[in-house]
């Protein structure tokens, strides 16, 4: 658990600090390209507006930076005639076009329909002079488009590589981030483990003076009442054991081939008894060959909480559907029966919490403790798979257990 914990943190704090980057890094290339292309947009403007093309009879003063930038450009002029004939007005700093790429980049222009817009590495716009001709300003921005790529190119190298040191430093930084927790957590299950142990002989103790005590007295209520809560208490302690154990990361766990189908097929004959005596009707419908990998001992308890659940909890009179399928590459154990009444969508989220109760139908009255489904989830969860629960609409409650498959060579 202290190891999963550690991942998590990793994850997250690297997903928050990458999101951090890549925004900031996306704003600051947005910012840049709006700025460029606006300056480019005034820069082709006030080439219409200048002496070289005198579409207007009145020059109007710049200021200095957009003059520089008039000053820089490189760009040609044409003049496209009704007809669409092309005739080349003059090049401006940009004598090694030819006149052939010249025209080349016209007709692409052209063939948008638009009256600006992008034709290669030039800004183009057309505007009609003072004789009703279509004169147009090709601005090569070569240069500055060079410039945005180059920014987004560096942008993007620092986020990676930014990324890439976050997630070094976290990942031999993180182990002294969670050492409280990792501490305090430790002494949660030693404390568990030693409790349990020590709890364990007393209630053998009293197991006996039960006995002795109906040898020289006889069976009474009172007696057999006191041998069932030693039963519970035993009950309680050896699942808070089990549960300690499996939030060990270095539990040892026996990886082995264990044939899934037979397992549940000879859990839920077991059961079959119970539920005939509490007047329910168990369904079985079993895939016959489904293997997963796991330990034997941990995958037998976890099936058999899940029956006993299901068995335990269905309504009397009540059918309960036991499937086992393979789905999507899992194999796939989901029990499904009736439920007395609706459960909030929050509570199906708590329910495999430890001692969780949602109502009076799971009341400690039933003899249970509030720990089965969590032992069927923590047993799910420690061979790679996952459990849940969901509701649906025709009133029935379905929990759904999802063990990796075996793949088979």
């Amino acid at each position: 658990m202290i190891q999963r914990i550690r991942r998590r943190f990793i994850r997250l704090a690297v997903i928050v600090l990458s999101v951090t980057m890549l925004t900031l890094a996306g704003v600051i290339n947005l910012v840049n390209w709006v700025t460029v292309r606006a300056e480019l947009r005034q820069t082709v403007e006030n080439l219409f507006d200048s002496e070289a093309v005198s579409l207007t009879t009145q020059k109007k003063s710049k200021p200095r930076k957009q003059q520089n930038a008039l000053d820089e450009a490189r760009y040609f002029l044409v003049r496209v005639s009704s007809s669409g004939e092309i005739s080349i007005l003059g090049q401006y700093r940009t004598e090694n076009s030819s006149e052939a790429e010249i025209r080349k980049i016209v007709s692409s222009a052209l063939l948008t329909e638009r009256s600006e817009g992008w034709a290669g590495n030039y800004l183009f716009g057309f505007r009609t002079d003072k004789r009703n001709r279509s004169i147009g300003v090709f601005l090569n921005c070569e240069t500055k488009l060079d410039g945005v790529r180059s920014l987004l190119i560096v942008s993007a190298s620092a986020c990676a590589a930014g990324i890439l040191m976050s997630w070094l430093a976290m990942l031999f930084l993180s182990s002294r981030a969670i050492r409280p927790m990792v501490r305090s957590a430790i002494q949660q299950k030693q404390f568990i483990t030693d409790a349990g142990h020590e709890l364990k002989t007393p209630l053998t103790v009293i197991a006996a003076d039960m006995d002795a005590l109906a040898l020289q007295t006889g069976e009474n209520e009172w007696i057999e009442d006191a041998r069932r809560q030693v039963g519970n208490m035993r009950g309680l302690v050896s699942s808070l054991i089990w549960l300690s154990r499996m939030d060990e990361d270095d539990a040892l766990l026996r990886k082995e081939p264990v044939d899934f189908s037979q397992m549940v097929r000879s859990q839920a004959e077991s059961f079959q008894s119970m539920a005939e005596f509490l007047g329910k009707d168990l369904r079985l419908s079993v895939q016959d060959g489904q293997i997963v990998r796991g330990d034997p001992d941990i995958l037998q308890k976890m099936v058999s909480q899940l029956l006993e659940n299901a068995v335990h909890y269905a309504p009397e009179d009540d059918a309960i559907a036991v499937r086992l399928e393979k789905k999507h590459g899992s194999v796939v154990l989901t029990t499904e029966n009736s439920i007395r009444a609706p459960l909030p969508e929050e509570t199906l989220t708590h329910l495999f919490d430890r001692f969780y109760r949602p109502d009076a139908s799971r009341s400690k009255d039933s003899g249970g403790y509030g720990l089965g489904l969590s032992m069927v989830r923590a047993a799910a969860e420690k061979h790679g798979g996952s459990a849940r629960a969901e509701q649906t609409p025709d009133g029935l409650i379905r929990f759904v257990c999802a063990l990796p498959a075996e793949s088979r060579s």
